[in-house]
This record gives C-alpha cells, sequence and structure tokens, in this order.
C-alpha cells in the first residue's frame, strides 16, 4: 500500500475514533503487518510534531492516539465549554498511587495501606476514569480488583505503567516513619 494513503487512513481512523486504537487493529484496516504500521506511525509522530502543528499522536502501551498539543489549550477553552481539569487531592493522589504501584488490588489491600477507609476515593477515581475493574479475586467474597486505565496513563503523561519511576527503600523508609508518626497523631488527639 502507498505510505500516503496509509498514513491518510490511519489519520481518518484516529480522528474518527477519538480514543486509543491498538496497532494490530490498524493493521487489520490496512491489511498490512504490524512493522509497516509502526514504521507509518513513527513518520505521523514526526510530522505532528512539528512547532506548527496541533494536534500529536501519542502512543499508550500498544495503541494510538491523536490528541491536542497541551501548549494549545488556552485557545481550546476559548472555543469549548471551558474543560474543567480535575484537582485530585492528596487522600485521592494516594490511593491512585497505591493502585498504579500495586495492581492489581482490591479495596481492601487499599485500606490496608492507608489505614483509612477508601470506598469514596476509589469510586471518585473510577468516576474520573483513572482506574477500573479488573475483574474480581479467586478469594472468598470474591472482592473486586482494581487497576489503572488508558486515561490514567494519558493524565499523568507514560506509554505504560512500567514507565512509572521506581519508589527508592531510603524514600520507602521516609514514608513508613511519617504514616507512623500521622497515627501517633490522631491517637493523641
Amino acid at each position: 500500500m502507498d505510505r500516503k494513503k496509509a498514513q491518510a487512513i490511519i489519520e481518518a481512523v484516529l480522528f474518527a475514533m477519538g480514543e486509543s486504537v491498538e496497532v494490530s487493529d490498524l493493521a487489520d484496516v490496512l491489511e498490512e503487518s504490524e512493522a509497516f504500521v509502526r514504521e507509518i506511525l513513527e513518520e505521523m509522530q514526526v510530522y505532528y510534531a512539528a512547532a506548527d502543528r496541533g494536534i500529536q499522536l501519542i502512543e499508550l502501551e500498544d495503541s494510538v492516539q491523536l490528541c491536542t498539543k497541551d501548549e494549545h489549550y488556552d485557545a481550546l477553552i476559548k472555543i469549548a465549554n471551558a474543560p474543567k481539569k480535575q484537582v485530585l487531592t492528596d487522600a485521592l493522589l494516594e490511593t491512585l498511587s497505591i493502585i498504579a504501584y500495586k495492581q492489581p488490588v482490591t479495596r481492601l489491600d487499599v485500606e490496608k495501606i492507608r489505614g483509612v477507609n477508601s470506598d469514596h476515593g476509589i469510586s471518585r477515581l473510577v468516576e474520573l476514569g483513572l482506574i477500573q475493574e479488573l475483574g474480581r479475586l479467586d478469594a472468598p467474597g470474591r472482592p473486586l480488583l482494581f487497576g489503572t486505565t488508558e486515561q490514567f496513563l494519558r493524565s499523568f503523561g507514560v506509554k505504560s505503567i512500567d514507565e512509572l519511576p521506581e519508589v527508592s527503600s531510603d524514600l520507602m523508609a521516609d514514608f513508613k516513619v511519617q504514616a507512623e508518626q500521622e497515627m501517633q497523631l490522631k491517637l493523641d488527639i
């Protein structure tokens, strides 16, 4: 297939879908190999990365998506219904980080780590599309398992959870000390 035609088809599919599309699905549409599609996608990324382009092609694990560039956000809110940037509270960030690093994880696991009820936080993160139900644990009560979503990857600018920064053992020790001090303060009150 002609490379320009392949680019046009991929662009049309990504634009029409409005969300990420798996590379394998693009290969099926083009009736070409995934290697060929990945070459085309690399060319498209270079093209969209140019300073005079308003959109970009991003990778999310084995999927790709067309998105507006961050630097054009101010222009977009002038015409759109002012998209709201969601602000995550410390409790939501704490819950989200536990899920991101420990996934798949149950609500009880999150609560054991946090030391407090996490029902609201988990529900809010599901509502924001940052986490999702992944299934059920094969254990008594069959509790739900949670993990991060593609929206999480987009929001935090990573291609996969493997790109999340590692937490050093020194930092973990500091976190434990801080948590113990917070618990002692709560008990003293």
